[in-house]
Parts: structure tokens; C-alpha cells; sequence
């Protein structure tokens, strides 16, 4: 298996990559500090940053790359991707039939698809076997190619929540998962589940604070951790500098988990004026996923693409989450760009950008949203800008994406770390 998959990274990076220039000619720019196009800019890519950003050509134009007729951004960033899968009707049997090996390979090839749609950084709440883990620290040795990944590794869950890895199974099969499956059931195992996840090599720690759409469990908005449990899990969380991300659909759940400081809410559907006002005062992030909410709704009404006992939370849920994301964008609450891709497919992560205008964001927003405000929501000075001394992450659309953020969806140049990966 492990020559197979070797074999497989070989050929990926044979079909992937071409040798990047030194200067690129953006027709205009897009200034993801200010929120506006700053016109005719050349920018000089040095050792995988971008060295210098010019009004006028450089002298030497014979590694030039001419995107004179296109628009330069910075290299979008989704704050919620899983690139060990992608939903589907077959999905639910997989688990039993693939090996982290397997899961690996999958996680590279939609890890490519992301990355050749624009999106030079994924955060991943959430993977089976730590796969995502494994792929990071390949990508980051050079090994093969992806976005930048920062990863939780296995989403942290109650007995029986949702991200328990066992639910639906069989009793034969359930055994009883512990912290370090990423299940726990008191502030000790919580502690303990941090703590394996630091050991694991994770970035971030995630948490299922209530019930969720696809997993194999009657609801989708119940609170499943104890406020002393969330308590515990930020607070050991803090002392390993990682921070939590919690999924969150109801209302309680979300608002015990906004309490106990978590840095980011992921979907939020039943969020109302007391969340909202919660979220203000700790200054939560809100990652929407409308793209997400959006798919399970539509797949919901197809014989057999979900299991029972999915289709009726799809149905209820997916529709709300956009209005609810209008609701708290107007409220002022701090936004971050996040699809929840691997619900939906793979590639397909900039129709969120669409689906936040439609709500009321304005496109200048909805861009720093997945670029300078996700960078700074990670911590990363180094992304999400396109200035002198940042990381050489740059897209390229032609034509005005202010004037319609549907060209996002179909980026025709992508670098990453000053590699071209698409032209």
C-alpha cells in the first residue's frame, strides 16, 4: 500500500506543477486591507514570497507572466473544509470499507481540487484517522503538493454526539470510543482529549457542540457538552495555544459554547439576538457553510441520498443558515470564510462567495472575508495579503469580481508559495 500511495503522489506532483516566474503583470489588484482594486500592479515573487509590488514594469521583463487582463487577489483561505471525503450516497458504507492509507490519497487528490479553485489555505475541523495531519506535514516537507493546512485532526465528540465515529453502527462494532477516538464524557476525559491531539500533531482543537446534519443520530440542534466540560476543554486548549472551533446548529449549544470561549461558531442556524449579543461581547467569529446548508437541502429531496434519519435534519436545517448568516452579518458579528466542503464538492468552495453577497455582504467583504480577516483569524501575517514580504499565494480572475463574485468560481491562475498551479 505504502509503494501505491507513493506511486500515486509521484504522479501528482508530474501533472501538477510548472515552474513559477519572477514578476507577474496584474491588469489590477485587489487590496484585501482596504477592501478595493488598486489598478495596474507588478509583483516580484522571490523564494516562494512575494518580494515587491511595483507600479511600474521592472526592467527585465523576460520572466514575466502577463495576467495584464486579469484581476489579482490574494489566495483565498476556507476555514472549514474536510478533504478526507465528500458526501454522497455511498458515503456511509465507506468508513468500512477505506483505510487511513486510502483516506490519505483522497485527501490529496481534493486537497488539489481545492487548491487549483484558488484556495491556497484550508482549515480542516475534522478528519478520520488524522489523515489531514499526515497530509499537512507531507505538504510542508515538500513531499507532495496542497494548500496550506491547518488541521484538528478528529473532531472532539460525546458518546453518541454527533462526530462520534460510531454512530449508526451496529452493536457488535460500538465498543466504546475514549478521548482518544476524540469522544469524552467528563472535564477529565477532556482534558485527555486535548492533550492526545496536541500529541497527535493537530493545529486547532474542534468540538461538535450540538447535534449535527449527517451523522447517524435523531437530531441535529441538541447541546451535547455540559457547560464544566467546555470549560475544561478551552481551557486546557489555551495552554497548548491551540484555539476551538465549535460545529453548532442550536441555540443552547451554541451559546454555552460561546461562553466558555471558543473562538469561532461553524454554521450557527438557530443562532438568535442573544447568541448574536453573546458572540459580540467574546468576540466569536461566525463561519457560515451557506454553501453547505445549501447542498444537504437539495440532496435532501433525492430517494436515497442520505440515510432516514438524515433527510429530515437536512431538510429542516440547510435552508437557514443563510438567512441566519444575513441576520448576523447585519448584527455585527465578526465573520470568517468557511464552506463545510466535502458536504458539497470539492472545487466548488467559491459559490460561497456568491451565496454571502445574495445575503446582503458586499463583494469587497465577502473576499476579505476568505483572505485578510481569515489570515488574521489564524494568526498569519504571512497570508491573505498581497504585499511585500507575504507568502506568494495570488489568484488571478479576468475580469471585475466586485462587479460580479461569480468569477471567483472559475480563478485562471493559481500560485501558491510562488509555484504555479494553474495558468
Amino acid at each position: 500500500m505504502l509503494k501505491k500511495l507513493a506511486i500515486g503522489i509521484a504522479v501528482g506532483l508530474a501533472s501538477t506543477t510548472v515552474q513559477a516566474s519572477d514578476w507577474l503583470h496584474c491588469g489590477d489588484v485587489f487590496d484585501s486591507q482596504s477592501g478595493q482594486l488598486v489598478g495596474e500592479r507588478y509583483i516580484e515573487v522571490e523564494n516562494g514570497d512575494i518580494k515587491s509590488v511595483k507600479v511600474n514594469a521592472p526592467g527585465d521583463s523576460s520572466s514575466l507572466i502577463d495576467l495584464s487582463d486579469s484581476t489579482c487577489l490574494p489566495g483565498f483561505i476556507d476555514l472549514h473544509v474536510h478533504l478526507d471525503g465528500q458526501s454522497g450516497p455511498n458515503s456511509y458504507i465507506k468508513q468500512f470499507t477505506q483505510n487511513p492509507a486510502d483516506l490519505a490519497l483522497v485527501a490529496q487528490n481534493y486537497g488539489m481540487k481545492t487548491l487549483k479553485a484558488g484556495f491556497t489555505t484550508v482549515r480542516n475541523p475534522g478528519d478520520s484517522d488524522n489523515v489531514t495531519i499526515a497530509l499537512r506535514n507531507a505538504i510542508n516537507a515538500g513531499i507532495t503538493d496542497g494548500p496550506r493546512i491547518y488541521t484538528a485532526g478528529k473532531s472532539i465528540a460525546t458518546t453518541g454526539g454527533h462526530a462520534d465515529p460510531t454512530n449508526g453502527w451496529k452493536e457488535q462494532l460500538m465498543g466504546r470510543p475514549t478521548p482518544k477516538d476524540g469522544v469524552i464524557n467528563s472535564e477529565e476525559d477532556a482534558r485527555e482529549a486535548v492533550r492526545q491531539h496536541y500529541k497527535d500533531g493537530a493545529d486547532f482543537i474542534k468540538i461538535t457542540a450540538t447535534g449535527g446534519v449527517l451523522s447517524m443520530a435523531s437530531s441535529g440542534d441538541n447541546p451535547q457538552f455540559t457547560d464544566d466540560e467546555l470549560e475544561a476543554l478551552v481551557d486546557i486548549a489555551d495552554d497548548y495555544n491551540f484555539h476551538v472551533a465549535a460545529h453548532a446548529h442550536g441555540k443552547a449549544g451554541m451559546l454555552r459554547a460561546v461562553k466558555a470561549g471558543i473562538a469561532s461558531v461553524e454554521h450557527g442556524t438557530y443562532m438568535d439576538d442573544e447568541v448574536i449579543a453573546a458572540m459580540k461581547e467574546h468576540g466569536t467569529y461566525l463561519v457560515p457553510t451557506i454553501l453547505a446548508g445549501k447542498f444537504v437541502a437539495e440532496k435532501a429531496e433525492i430517494d436515497g441520498y442520505f440515510p432516514e434519519v438524515v433527510r429530515p435534519k437536512a431538510r429542516e436545517i440547510g435552508p437557514k443558515i443563510q438567512d441566519t448568516f444575513a441576520k448576523a452579518y447585519k448584527a455585527g458579528v465578526n465573520v470568517a470564510f468557511g464552506t463545510d466542503t466535502g458536504v458539497s464538492a470539492h472545487g466548488d468552495n467559491a459559490l460561497e462567495f456568491q451565496y454571502m453577497v445574495e445575503a446582503g455582504m458586499p463583494e469587497a467583504e465577502a473576499i476579505q472575508a476568505a483572505t485578510s480577516i481569515a489570515a488574521d483569524f489564524l494568526k498569519n501575517d504571512k497570508i491573505g495579503r498581497i504585499e511585500a514580504n507575504k507568502k506568494a499565494d495570488i489568484v488571478a480572475v479576468k475580469g471585475n469580481p466586485l462587479e460580479d463574485i461569480t468569477l471567483l468560481q472559475n480563478v485562471s491562475f493559481v500560485m501558491k508559495d510562488g509555484k504555479v498551479y494553474k495558468q
